[in-house]
């Protein structure tokens, strides 16, 4: 265990012989389907005209909301949330129609000749006006601590500020896309590009109007996903099995990169407004702020991300007196979903443009400020709501972060540069996070495994834990060898189906390794005590005095045998050699009416320091270097880690600094592909990128072997380099994503 062993596809997907969906053999008769989309914000919509589609040769089918058997009912959370739209266009890129055809472009054609009637409504296009209409997708929720008015009011100092961070399109490599295929008496074999084939499942069956165990749903892998295909994955998978179900055929839906990016939600956008009290110091006494989401046309998954935002709004802070609300917002723009973090990136750049703001106040350096209001140490213990933090390990990663960027080198070299240089600014920044590990959900906190060692010693593992890159899979089963004292190499990986391990959670919140971690050890355990059993009994010894290790079985002295001559004798003795595990997480409760409670089973900590260039004349400014430190506890895959942690600051820092989503008047989005809409290239790498984990530090929590998740932690250390930016251009107001455009604008308003 803890071995830095490859990713299990490593080499495939270097080769390409990793086999994607779209990769499989096509089953004989197969259909493809595409969507048709609203071409406006907000209107009501007529009854679509089938005629133009059907005349496209090669378009077998045209779906409308009339041809669902079940309910048109796609909502992840809630209830009414409808797959193609009926009446009502609720946003642009909103699907209206499924269109059937032989070929994928004879669909597309079909799709592209409808001609929707829609009167036009006025819009709801920004957080400001939602919030002046109260207009809400669900009610708003608060956390609270003290009196923060009379707290305010108390204050030596006060100070109020504004900004905002703009969403994030996944653009995950491998697009949506599933095949549906129909059996006999109503069956629906689903192959999903997903995270969450258990709710795949749940949908498909609410639309087709059948029970779960007619649908069957399987997932090998993912090319990406980060949040979006939790929930959207599962009305593309429910609009092929309508196109299945209608046709009897077996059908494929791959949506287009425009396609894809128009009708999917993204990370949510957030308006921050905030009042805070503090003193000379910089400590912070009071804080009264409002976090607004874009919540976009629908619920979807909205609830949990504001949640997270607003569990997180501190970061690795204590503030003794505060109020801070969060707001879903209801607009007309494609509604916003999971994206990795989950609204904690989203939260925790509330405190960061707090502190930042208050130094500049005060006179002091933004480090000295997030010191002085560390948890622990002096200051409270506990995050508002009643999470405790480990101020130890706040101070001790941001030490070593500090220490291994040689931080006060640098800060005499950034200011020699900028002394002689006034138009090529350098500046340097911080981050140090601190996010909680569990599903808000309670009930999500939940996995199940199903384990097989056959009669020659190999084994077979199935968990509910879908790959979509990140490593799980690999991890997984070293926790299960580790078990059973064999290499990695006896185990075979096979892929998530909903026929193997039911009622699953998503693969999302990072919580995969120690969810689906935890459910294997379970069931391998169970295996391996009858193991230990039918060994003991043919050598004459006690069970406990069995071990495994090396794939060999030994006891006392010269007794042994290997792994697979054990499984053939304990299958010659007809014990079952195969186990469910199931796992759910200890110590979590949650008062909703309260907001108070511990939701994360355990808190993880990093650190980071990142140096940026800036051309004050254009705007254009790059990250030159980044120095990071994450605690993953003892960690299960240190390669494995290592590069969550480099991706998670790779693409936090797209967030902040070059994706931008934009909207036309009318409400059309307008970045839909890699020409208009930047993701961070290999250029944008720093060229100094010292990543590190957290070494001594195995979780305080009993995590599966004492390590910690990693999967969107890391994502928040790209924070340093948007403080970066702002000390390099000497302004505590830039909003996000920092883009050539607003770095000037914020020279210009300093």
């Amino acid at each position: 265990m803890g071995a830095a062993l490859r990713h299990d596809s490593a080499l495939k997907h270097a080769t390409g012989e990793a086999r994607f969906l779209d990769d499989l053999p096509e089953p004989p008769g197969l259909l493809h389907a595409a969507l048709a989309l609203s071409p406006v914000a907000h209107g009501r919509l007529a009854p679509l005209d089938p005629a133009p589609a059907r005349a496209v040769p090669g378009v077998v089918a045209v779906l409308l909301p009339g041809d669902i058997p079940g309910r048109n009912d796609i909502a992840a959370a809630g209830t009414n949330e409808v797959m193609l739209a009926d009446g009502l266009v609720e946003h642009a890129g909103q699907p209206l129609a499924v269109v059937v055809g032989t070929t994928r472009d004879a669909a597309l054609a079909g799709a592209a000749a409808l001609r929707p009637e829609i009167a036009p409504l006025p819009p709801v296009l920004c957080i400001e006006e939602a919030i002046a209409r109260e207009a809400w997708v669900l009610p708003p929720q608060a956390i609270t601590r003290g009196d923060p008015c009379a707290a305010l009011a108390a204050a030596p100092r006060r100070l109020s500020g504004e900004f905002r961070a703009g969403g994030q399109e996944h653009f995950y490599l491998e697009g949506q896309i599933a095949l549906a295929v129909p059996g006999e008496d109503g069956e629906m074999a689903v192959q999903s590009s997903t995270q969450h084939p258990t709710e795949v499942q749940h949908l498909v069956a609410r639309v087709l109007g059948c029970d779960h165990n007619r649908v069957t749903v399987t997932t090998r892998r993912m090319g990406g996903a980060f949040g979006g295909k939790e929930s959207n994955a599962s009305w593309v998978a429910a609009c092929a099995a309508l196109a299945a179900r209608r046709t009897g055929r077996p059908v494929k839906l791959r949506l287009p990169r425009r396609v894809d990016i128009a009708a999917t939600g993204k990370r949510h956008p957030f308006l921050y407004r905030w009042t805070a009290g503090f003193d000379a110091t910089g400590r912070i006494l009071a804080l009264d702020a409002i976090m607004a989401a874009d919540a976009g046309h629908s619920l979807d998954l909205t609830g949990g991300v504001i949640f997270r935002a607003i569990t997180h709004a501190l970061g690795p802070c204590d503030v003794p007196a505060l109020s801070v609300r969060a707001l879903a917002c209801k607009t007309n723009t494609v509604s916003n979903t999971a994206f990795r973090g989950f609204g904690g990136p989203q939260g925790a750049l509330l405190i960061e443009d707090v502190v930042h703001r208050v130094a500049r106040a005060a006179g002091l350096p933004p480090e000295q400020v997030r010191e002085r209001n560390f948890a622990g140490g002096g200051n409270g213990s506990e995050t508002p709501y009643g999470q405790p933090l480990e101020g130890d390990l706040i101070r001790r990663v941001w030490a070593e972060a500090r220490a291994d960027a040689d931080w006060d080198a640098r800060r005499a070299e950034v200011a020699a540069f900028n002394a002689q240089h006034p138009y090529l600014r350098r500046g340097l920044g911080s981050m140090v996070l601190a996010f909680g590990i569990s599903f808000g959900q309670m009930h999500m906190n939940q996995a199940g495994a199903l384990v097989h060692v056959y009669a020659d010693g190999s084994i077979r593992l199935n968990h509910g834990g879908t790959e979509m890159g990140q490593g799980l899979f690999i991890k997984v089963a070293q926790v299960v060898a580790s078990v059973f004292g064999v290499d990695v190499a006896r185990i075979a990986i096979t892929a998530t189906s909903t026929a193997e391990v039911p009622n699953t959670a998503p693969t999302a919140a990072s919580t995969g390794s120690d969810l689906n971690g935890w459910a294997a050890h379970a069931a391998a355990s169970a295996i391996r005590a009858r193991m230990a059993e039918v060994a003991a009994e043919d050598w004459g010894v006690a069970p406990a005095e069995v071990e495994f290790a090396e794939d060999m079985v030994r006891a006392g002295g010269n007794r042994a045998m290997s792994f697979g001559e054990l499984a053939k004798l304990a299958t010659m003795k007809r014990v079952s050699l195969s186990a469910t595990g199931f796992y759910r997480t200890p110590d979590i409760h949650w008062d909703r009416a309260a907001m108070r409670g511990r939701p994360f089973f355990y808190v993880s900590y990093g650190a980071a320091v990142a140096e940026v260039a800036v051309d004050t004349l254009t705007g254009e400014h790059r990250c030159l270097g980044a120095w990071l430190v994450q605690d993953c506890g003892r960690s299960l895959n240190p390669a494995v880690d290592l590069g969550q942690v480099e991706g998670a600051f790779i693409q936090g820092l797209g967030w902040l600094t070059c994706e931008e989503l934009w909207w036309d008047a009318e409400g059309r989005l307008r970045t839909l592909g890699p020409a208009t809409y930047k993701i961070p290239g290999s250029r944008d790498v720093p060229p100094v990128l010292k990543v590190r984990l957290l070494e001594g530090a195995p979780a305080r929590s009993e995590t599966i072997f004492r390590s910690k998740a990693v999967g969107e932690p890391p994502l928040l250390l790209a924070t340093a380099v948007w403080n970066a930016l702002k000390d390099a251009i000497g302004t505590d107001r830039l909003d996000a994503p920092a883009t050539p455009e607003r770095v000037l604008m914020a020279i210009r308003d300093r």
